[in-house]
């Protein structure tokens, strides 16, 4: 079977049951008036009028879910926006003969619940609007789903068929447009692994070596989490309760829900077994051990001759550690380049800067950098430096490792707990990446910092802004605790990497196109707040720290910073913008470069930065036309928060505390920069603005 290229079929298989071509010419287009749209009928209208979905919707009214509750037939017949893969009788009659039964009334419920929530997304996605092999929201089961085309020469001799499918499942008729969301018809019953990450990548014949060395070092045993038991959605001892926080925040106000659910989750980026013999000569177990040694003994001599893999300073145990990040990234969520066509991406200057950001991974004290380049070298890459295809303005350019975009892979590359990636090179936490790569200024997300602001899908969602329509417009003013159309708060104890208790309220903004926040999201805290966060792990050196912030709000804190417990300054009031601050003016009115550079050197050594040049708030839904430029706003502005010193072996962490007597004050915590002194205080080369 021919491997065709999802990205390229997107568009030509827009609502069409099968898009055929012949070997010596193509078919006619069928017409729009033969695709089916209707925008008075729900879902269930649509299915229960259609014979061959019967025993779906069998399915649907047997399952209850675990608490009993559900009701999916009145689900996808009241207003919502939902994605159906709707099994075909033929299809579930295969699935109820591999359980065994004849009936669906026969089929255990636990089942139906599993058939039913799989096939559900709490979001209509139509076939275009998946631009990589990954929905970018789980379904119902908690799920992530993988789409994936070929070409099918087996269906209709002498003809090529262009085939989708979701995981295994092959989509015979697509778009079939609902009043609240989208139909798919499969021709099977769709189901997700349950398998663990580890026990999923061993049955990938692509992956033998990388599968050995997860076992050799017993890695594979600490991913074998899932769901945290001791979680409950519950209450706090302040009421941010679900039914009650609708929080004013700024000019609006945030509907605040809790995940139902916490899970844990891997991503794991592995290098080919073909890649490693083609590029090192690596053939075995033992060849890959070496190439460990060669790569870590000379960073960590002290540990060259441990033998015990299983211990974590190994060199075998660091580089297949190296490669796992705890949390879910699929390929376009590990950036905020969000689809093929992003719209968020348009709010850069990408011809001055590479859209990146910055993970901790499951190598102890160790951190990679994810970035995706315009230009002619577009795509996902890891531990790369430079901008488009060229250097950066210090003239250093490092290419990186290469992800290979799930579309590509044509695996179903989603399990249980995680999902992982090819790349086209090994990656480690080397001298040239400790040294050359992450030897600039590390932008780091709010919404990046807790593995558990990824794994929830609270970062990346698109549900805050006043657009009527387009992704970015979903709003629904819902307070059930599981609703995902509302900003995701985090109760305390269960966001890793951030400390707080029951007087604090954390939430995670979605994304919005016009709004003053970098990547267009930002993580919200308020009340009578006292957080410390950890420091992202970065190599051994002095730094300094800068809180991205948006002031000039009636409704912000004011705040003590402490760097490792030590206070820093004096308490920092958000109330007021950059003019008040530290007399913010404009690069216009100053003048020439001279001036620029001058008042920018005079308001850094007094602890303050202008925004980023490099991000616009765009004006319009489309990013058809750029809004403000960050550094040519008063209100978006960096606060330097202080310096530390550290010897990349040691977690370090930042506090804030609300000095404000009042609930009702928040916090914007929008990106953390880490900037080495190799930039701040570079006597050749000034920072740059971008």
């Amino acid at each position: 079977m021919k491997i065709l290229n999802f990205k390229s079929l997107a568009v030509a298989l827009i609502a069409m049951t099968a898009v055929q071509f012949s070997l010596v010419s193509c078919s006619d287009d069928p017409g729009v008036e033969n695709y089916y749209t209707s925008t008075s009928e729900y879902a269930t209208d649509y299915l229960q009028g259609n014979d061959q979905y019967s025993m779906y919707v069998q399915i649907l009214q047997r399952a209850t879910g675990a608490k009993g509750n559900l009701r999916l037939v009145e689900l996808l017949a009241s207003y919502g926006s939902y994605t159906v893969f709707a099994p075909t009788n033929d299809a579930v009659k295969m699935f109820l003969a591999s359980k065994g039964v004849s009936s669906v009334d026969e089929l255990p419920k636990e089942d139906c619940d599993t058939v039913a929530l799989n096939s559900i997304i709490e979001t209509a996605y139509f076939t275009t609007d998946v631009s990589d092999g990954t929905y970018p929201q789980s379904n119902m089961l908690d799920q992530y789903l993988t789409i994936r085309s070929d070409s099918d020469l087996v269906s209709n001799p002498g003809q090529v068929t262009l085939a989708m499918y979701v995981n295994d499942a092959r989509l015979i008729q697509t778009d079939d447009s609902v009043s609240n969301g989208v139909v798919h018809t499969v021709d099977r019953v769709v189901l997700t692994s349950t398998q663990m990450i580890s026990e999923f990548i061993d049955e990938d014949e692509n992956c033998s070596l990388y599968a050995q060395a997860l076992k050799a070092t017993g890695v594979d045993k600490l991913m074998l989490e899932y769901e945290d038991e001791t979680y409950s959605v519950g209450s706090d001892s302040i009421d941010w309760t679900n039914d009650a926080l609708v929080l004013p925040t700024a000019s609006e106000s945030d509907n605040v829900a809790y995940m139902e659910h916490r899970y844990y989750k891997y991503t794991f980026f592995i290098c080919p077994d073909s890649v490693l013999e083609e590029k090192y000569g690596i053939t075995t177990l033992d060849d890959l051990r070496a190439k460990a040694h060669e790569l870590y003994d000379p960073v960590y001599p002290e540990d060259a001759n441990i033998t015990d893999e299983t211990d974590r300073r190994n060199a075998l145990n660091r580089f297949i550690s190296y490669h796992i990040l705890d949390r879910y990234g699929s390929y376009y969520t590990l950036t905020a380049v969000d689809g093929q066509n992003s719209t968020l991406a348009i709010n850069w200057n990408r011809r001055k800067w590479d859209i990146a950001d910055w993970y901790e991974t499951m190598m102890p004290h160790s951190i990679l950098k994810c970035s995706f380049p315009s230009g002619t070298q577009a795509g996902l890459y890891i531990n790369r430096r430079g901008v488009q295809s060229r250097a950066d303005e210090r003239g250093v350019f490092v290419r990186g490792a290469k992800v290979t975009p799930t579309s590509d892979m044509n695996k179903v590359n989603t399990c249980l707990n995680g999902i992982y990636h090819y790349i086209d090179d090994i990656i480690a936490y080397d001298e040239n990446t400790q040294n050359v790569v992450l030897n600039e200024r590390l932008r780091i997300d709010a919404s990046t910092l807790s593995p558990d602001f990824m794994t929830s899908e609270a970062r990346g969602h698109y549900t805050r802004s006043n657009y009527e329509n387009g992704k970015y417009g979903i709003w629904d003013n819902t307070t059930n605790h599981n609703n995902k159309q509302t900003c995701l708060g985090f109760k305390a104890g269960y966001a890793k990497n951030f400390e707080y208790t029951n007087n604090t309220h954390l939430h995670v903004r979605p994304r919005t196109l016009s709004f003053w926040s970098y990547q267009g999201d930002e993580v919200t805290i308020l009340g009578i707040f006292d957080f410390k966060v950890k420091i992202p792990p970065v190599p051994a050196g002095t730094y300094e720290l800068r809180l991205f912030t948006c002031v000039d709000f009636s409704n912000r804190g004011i705040i003590q910073v402490y760097i490792d417990d030590i206070p820093q300054g004096i308490p920092f009031d958000m109330r007021p913008g950059g003019t008040v601050l530290f007399g913010w003016q404009s690069d216009t009115s100053l003048g020439d470069e001279d001036a620029i550079a001058s008042f920018d050197k005079s308001i850094h050594n007094l602890g303050w930065m202008k925004g980023p040049k490099s991000y616009y708030s765009a004006s319009t839904e489309s990013g058809g036309t750029q809004g403000t430029c960050f550094r040519d706003a008063p209100n978006t502005i960096r606060k330097v928060l202080g310096h530390f010193t550290t010897d990349g072996k040691t977690d370090h962490y930042l506090r804030f505390q609300q000095k404000l007597e009042s609930t009702k004050n928040a916090m914007n915590f929008d990106f953390l920069e880490v900037c080495p002194s190799s930039v701040y205080n570079n006597e050749y080369y000034a920072e740059d603005r971008w």
